[in-house]
């Protein structure tokens, strides 16, 4: 039997305004508040024999600190699930997602999709970046700079613009670093970046008899510029001290936990990889993430594709009284959009 199914239509209803009152004030809801609703039309006698069914059940539960009411997970779950009424993006928002996300010089485009979820939202962005196996490389360039450091430019699905900085093992004039860039990108472009990776691997154990130096000096800076670095495989976070200004975030420790799964990362990678499997907007509140750091959190994800297929994730981190019915389309049209951009453009 599901949760509605065990509770009255008068009892849903007056779980909606409970849920509503506590997302827009922030403060444990009483009979007396509850019973100036005036779309309720219940006596405040109903009211109290109603919420102490409902927290008998265990959708609400009174803290310590005050003889209101506040949801517990399973509250806010039945109401995300059957009661939330989704509102569509105002013009203004879905302008500027559409602006910050469609730029001609925007280069950043997993970054700029953090930090419009962040400003639109007030909580924290995060993008997971496109999984490697599915990034495809368009061009690359090598810079010199001081002594043997090279500055790495390449582009992949013909948006993002990457930079890397890398040291070589001699110091290589400009002309000698354009010979490397011709001829990794006559060879590797429109390969994906691990193939690339595996390829050049591939080259340095098995193909050196036959390289001359200039195919070697290039194959050596595509290893480098391609190496894997597990810190920052990983995703972009933005907003996180917008989370400070939610009271039931700002104890220091709830905060030193968060923050400190923000700086690891390791559990945030593998919940957020939990959520590509699954299509649609996907919602964790509180103790449903199974990451004890986000016990006091929720997270609406979705995830975003290249070429019809799914390469990351993006969603916004916020307290488990946020206003779904806000986050949800915010989350849901940035995904597509992002998809949009990230896609390659169609050749004439």
């Amino acid at each position: 039997m599901s949760n509605t199914q065990v509770l009255s239509d008068r009892s849903l209803q007056l779980l909606k305004a409970l849920v509503e009152r506590y997302i827009s004030d922030g403060q444990p809801v009483g009979s007396k508040v509850l019973a100036q609703d005036s779309e309720l039309n219940l006596s405040p006698a109903t009211i109290r024999n109603v919420m102490a069914d409902l927290e008998q059940k265990g959708f609400i539960h009174s803290p310590h600190t005050s003889a209101g009411r506040v949801p517990t997970v399973s509250g806010y779950r039945l109401f995300v699930d059957n009661l939330l009424t989704v509102k569509a993006l105002d013009s203004e928002d879905l302008n500027r997602l559409h602006e910050g996300l469609s730029a001609e010089d925007n280069h950043d485009v997993i970054g700029a999709a953090s930090r419009l979820l962040a400003d639109l939202t007030q909580m924290a962005g995060v993008v997971t970046l496109p999984r490697r196996e599915l990034v495809c490389l368009r061009h690359i360039e090598f810079l010199p700079l001081s002594s043997n450091r090279v500055l790495v430019i390449f582009v992949t699905n013909e948006q993002e613009v990457h930079n890397k900085i890398i040291h070589t093992a001699k110091v290589f004039s400009a002309a000698e670093l354009q010979q490397a860039a011709n001829y990794l990108n006559a060879i590797y472009s429109g390969r994906s970046l691990d193939a690339v990776r595996e390829a050049v691997l591939k080259e340095l154990q098995d193909a050196q008899e036959r390289m001359n130096q200039g195919m070697l000096d290039a194959i050596n800076m595509a290893q480098l510029a391609f190496s894997q670095n597990p810190e920052k495989d990983d995703y972009v976070l933005t907003g996180e001290t917008n989370l400070m200004g939610f009271s039931e975030l700002s104890d220091r420790e709830h905060l030193r936990t968060l923050f400190e799964a923000f700086s690891q990362k390791q559990g945030v990678i593998h919940l957020l990889d939990h959520c590509m499997k699954a299509d649609g907007v996907q919602i964790f509140i509180g103790k449903e993430s199974g990451y004890h750091a986000f016990d006091q959190c929720s997270l609406v994800t979705s995830s975003y594709s290249i070429s019809d297929e799914v390469v990351g994730v993006l969603g916004v981190i916020g307290p488990t009284r946020m206003a779904y019915q806000k986050i949800i389309p915010f989350v849901d049209v940035t995904a597509k959009l992002l998809s949009v951009a990230l896609n390659p453009k169609p050749s004439f």
